[in-house]
């Protein structure tokens, strides 16, 4: 077990520090002070990143941190927490480790004994689910679908007995397909396609998805796509062939076995023990 507390003691910290969406204006005041005050400042795209500094009249040194380095650069960061050094990990809009590189950065910075900080922030997830008009808790947010067919149907498959409403990101130039794909695999369920949250061309498109579709060859812009859960299955038991691969997948990011069936029993409601018991004799079999 590890126990950090945050203000109350002198160890180094690595800060992860939400961005604006879009609006300037929605830096958070704390956020500012933080990129000041660091060392250094791990960027996604240095880029975006520096003209978000240069609004702010930040000058903090600025290093890449992106998914291609992502391992070496966690490993530099490591040396220079090492050496006493604070430092800020960004995204290029929203949250950092939110379908952006980060996780092995912070494992690795907890595993080493120092501090990790959340400094809050937007997040076009939770800004496009409140604004839905759809069932808000519970939800479940995905991220980005797989680009390859024979994936996304697999992971669709596995989402669409949900009766959480759901939560995903998608390119502009790829909404309209993915879209015409999950109609099919999910049926025409009621959405919300949320696009350029907090910008000037600010949109929230609602109907059923086969409404959305029809418009999306015009669309521009970052998108969230908010999906209506499965309401025929609400109540009923998921099918637990399914849930082994839920299990496996918690497994992979490097929970244990015991903690990975603990938090799928959670997402399901299911009984913890009989998870338990299936997935064991998975194992055995």
């Amino acid at each position: 077990m590890k126990r950090q507390q945050s203000f109350q003691n002198d160890l180094p910290t690595l800060y992860l520090v939400a961005t604006p969406i879009g609006n300037l204006q929605e830096m958070n005041p704390r956020a500012i002070e933080i990129l000041n005050h660091v060392a250094v400042i791990a960027a996604e795209d240095t880029r975006n990143t520096l003209k978000l500094l240069q609004h702010f009249q930040i000058d903090t040194r600025l290093i890449s941190h992106h998914m291609h380095n992502e391992s070496d650069s966690a490993n530099g960061i490591i040396k220079l927490l090492e050496s006493g050094q604070d430092v800020a990990l960004v995204s290029d809009a929203g949250y950092p480790l939110i379908s952006d590189p980060g996780y092995i950065l912070v494992n690795e910075a907890i595993e080493k004994g120092y501090n990790v900080v959340p400094i809050s922030g937007s997040s076009a997830s939770l800004d496009g689910l409140i604004a839905s008009g759809l069932i808000v808790q519970p939800h479940l947010f995905y991220g980005f679908l797989p680009l390859n067919d024979k994936e996304f149907i697999h992971e669709v498959n596995q989402l669409k007995a949900y009766p959480y409403t759901l939560i995903f990101y998608e390119a502009p130039h790829r909404i309209g397909k993915t879209i015409a794909k999950l109609i099919p695999l999910m049926g025409d369920r009621k959405a919300c396609l949320a696009r350029e949250i907090t910008k000037k061309f600010e949109e929230f498109i609602r109907g059923n998805l086969s409404e959305i579709q029809t418009v999306c060859d015009e669309l521009k812009g970052e998108m969230v796509l908010i999906i209506q859960g499965n309401i025929e299955t609400k109540g009923q038991a998921i099918d637990l062939s399914e849930i082994n691969e839920q299990i496996q997948r918690y497994i992979d990011a490097g929970v244990s076995a015991s903690s990975a069936i603990k938090q799928v029993a959670k997402d399901t409601g299911l009984n913890k023990n009989e998870l338990y018991q299936y997935y064991h004799d998975k194992q055995a079999s």
